[in-house]
């Protein structure tokens, strides 16, 4: 039964959860950690660690999403994004870096990233994006929105991209529009004959519906973290992360049994900080973690420690701002697997999820998925 409060009269809201606010519980049994995997499998392709880099350009640019990649992890480059627009990216991030250094206001660096996004996106500066990637011989992926998926995606196909990610803030099976051709997403998924990612949602009714339209994988949420701006604070919508991922999860039950035995992905981006956060989403029913924040103290960060999501570069209505998301660069495989010196839970962020499943007896991440919960307070 839905925990439902009076919030005035004749009116009543649900009480919702953040990861914050709950713990996991240990169990009766406990294992070493070296028995534990963490892997877990997206249609044909495999991964070692359930880690989905946020499409952002603030952490992942092709030689990044190489990195992830051999690092066990997928890396999804933004094909809207500034290595889509600019052949000399490493001089635009720059002029990004100079201009947050020197801003006195956080909307004088937002005016630069739209700035720099005004450029038109060239098929070509993509396509060598993407061989960059694919020469390496991991997995690829790239990041579309709801808006020009149909534009887009062909080349992307031509080019090798073998997932597509198909991400907005909020992300629906069915649009309603007074002028132009809505994506139909269930025929645009139909049509491909590669596997598609679709996303964010924040509640059990989108999730099912961005299921049936054949999705291998829902994203929950949308990249927000602590300082950067949520589309909670923009346009006053959204769903606590632990209850949003709880929901999600539950809907995928629900679609395997509808379709006896189709199984889609639920991957949770947005309030994820800490290796705790990591393994109390898992544990509310997540498949992976898109992180975002977090990775932005990889030295490997094209960011240069400075982190957004792909929401902020939006011309009329950004939603999310440039901020400063590491006070010190780390290596990326020291940020994910150590060794770590950090006590905050910002480093090792992996090997403490397999420390936490181990001591809580679990030997994969399906089975993590049912440890006891509780809610603080």
């Amino acid at each position: 039964m839905r925990d439902l409060v009076e919030i005035g009269m004749g009116r009543t809201a649900r009480r919702a959860y953040e990861l914050d606010d709950i713990e996991i519980v240990p169990s009766r049994r406990t294992r070493s950690s070296k028995d534990v995997s963490t892997a877990w499998q997206l249609d044909a392709y495999r991964f070692e660690i359930p880690l989905v880099a946020h499409p952002t350009d603030a952490i992942v640019s092709p030689r990044t999403a190489v990195a992830i990649g051999e690092l066990g992890g997928l890396g999804v480059i933004n094909a809207e994004g500034l290595w889509a627009r600019h052949s000399n990216v490493d001089d635009v991030l720059d002029r990004l870096v100079d201009a947050a250094e020197q801003a006195s206001e956080a909307s004088d660096v937002t005016k630069v990233l739209q700035e720099l996004h005004s450029a038109p996106i060239q098929a070509d500066l993509v396509a060598q994006s993407i061989k960059e990637i694919r020469d390496s011989g991991v997995t690829v992926a790239a990041r579309v929105s709801p808006q020009r998926a149909a534009e887009l995606t062909p080349d992307l196909v031509v080019a090798g991209v073998e997932i597509l990610v198909v991400q907005g803030t909020i992300v629906s099976a069915e649009h309603v529009a007074r002028d132009g051709e809505p994506l139909n997403l269930k025929k645009f998924i139909e049509d491909l004959d590669i596997p598609v990612v679709a996303g964010g949602v924040h509640d059990y009714r989108t999730a099912m519906h961005l299921m049936r339209t054949g999705a291998a994988g829902v994203i929950v949420g949308y990249g927000y973290s602590s300082g950067v701006t949520s589309t909670d604070s923009v346009l006053g919508i959204g769903v606590p992360m632990a209850t949003a991922i709880v929901d999600a999860a539950a809907a995928r039950r629900d679609y395997l049994d509808e379709t006896g035995g189709r199984y889609v992905h639920v991957l949770a981006d947005g309030g994820i900080e800490t290796s705790g956060d990591i393994a109390k989403a898992i544990a509310c029913g997540a498949d992976a973690v898109m992180l975002g924040a977090p990775l932005a103290a990889a030295s490997e960060a094209p960011g240069g420690g400075l982190y957004w999501t792909a929401a902020a570069a939006h011309p009329s209505l950004p939603r999310s701002r440039v901020v400063p998301a590491a006070e010190s660069e780390v290596d990326l495989r020291k940020l994910l697997f150590g060794p770590s010196t950090d006590t905050d839970g910002m480093h090792n962020l992996f090997g403490a999820l397999r420390r936490a499943m181990a001591k809580t007896g679990y030997s994969d991440l399906k089975e993590f998925q049912k440890v006891g919960l509780t809610i603080r307070g």
